[in-house]
């Protein structure tokens, strides 16, 4: 028996850093959505485990031995699967791409296998890192200490949003250091969050409030950051354009799928080199 899991990206719309503490972890407050763009994975028990990877980006998954899918099932100790992944984001983007196909993998590995446990596969996910948890659920969650500490989000809308990754290297290690020499604002304030945001203008005028505390530094460090930045606020009917986590993507947000559609098509003709994408932001992703 085969089954297909889809590993959506993941999208942090606002992100406050504090800090580094003693160990030089950084506490977070940061609000996480998901897209109904991503990866998927395709599995199927077997005498042996295998990972095969294929896709536009299947060059970018690393030593096979040492993926974050091989790692996850190896934690949770599951019964041997022959996964098939088609990598159709980018690597090291900001999006937790790696850490997403490790949940939809353990998500598999609890579809195919009745005696592999909850308490097995949650484990395995918490070990991955901080997001971990947050992308074995990948539903939307306000995440807090150093990304671990999930809690329920808002009810939100759907948000049509577009996506673009300049093609440039975001190293997340680099870009925390040049926070820590910058003037910052360091602190993982957390908002004041309603239980229910109404419709999209409300919501946006909420975020305008928030601010992704790494893009100023990413941007130093890759400026070609700041250029899909400007691309997608430039497109007529952009509501607000930031940088996710700790890049290289950006998000521009749009009050119509048919809106975003077209800033994607025009930014796709000008940049060909980019990767650019026009999504649904808060749908339920894990069906995409």
């Amino acid at each position: 028996m085969s089954l297909t899991e889809f590993a959506p990206a993941k999208v942090n719309l606002f992100l406050h850093v504090g800090r580094p503490g003693a160990d030089g972890r950084h506490p977070v407050c940061s609000l996480v959505v998901f897209a109904n763009v991503g990866d998927t994975l395709e599995a199927e028990p077997t005498a042996v485990p295998a990972l095969a990877v294929d896709g536009p980006f299947a060059d970018q998954a690393g030593p096979l031995a040492d993926n974050l899918v091989t790692r996850a099932l190896a934690l949770a100790e599951t019964p041997p699967m022959r996964v098939l992944l088609c990598k159709d984001l980018p690597a090291a983007s900001g999006l937790g791409g790696g850490t997403a196909d490790a949940g939809a993998a353990l998500r598999l590995a609890a579809r195919l296998f009745p005696e592999v446990t909850t308490d097995q596969i949650e484990t395995a996910a918490r070990r991955l890192g901080a997001d971990g948890l947050m992308c074995l659920h990948a539903r939307p969650a306000l995440a807090e200490g150093e990304g671990e500490i999930l809690s329920a989000a808002p009810v939100m809308p759907v948000l049509p949003a577009v996506l673009i990754n300049p093609g440039v290297p975001s190293p997340t290690g680099a870009v925390y250091r040049a926070y820590d020499l910058s003037d910052g604002a360091f602190t993982a304030d957390r908002p004041d969050l309603p239980d229910r945001f109404m419709n999209v203008a409300q919501f946006v005028d909420f975020l305008r409030l928030q601010r992704n505390d790494l893009a100023a530094p990413a941007i130093d460090l890759a400026p070609e950051i700041g250029k899909a930045l400007a691309a997608v606020a430039a497109r007529g009917g952009c509501l607000l354009a930031r940088m996710s986590g700790s890049g290289a993507t950006v998000f521009g947000l749009f009050a119509t799928p048919a809106e975003a559609e077209r800033a994607a098509a025009t930014v796709a003709a000008e940049r060909p080199g980019w990767w650019v994408r026009s999504c649904l932001l808060n749908a339920d992703a894990t069906a995409a």
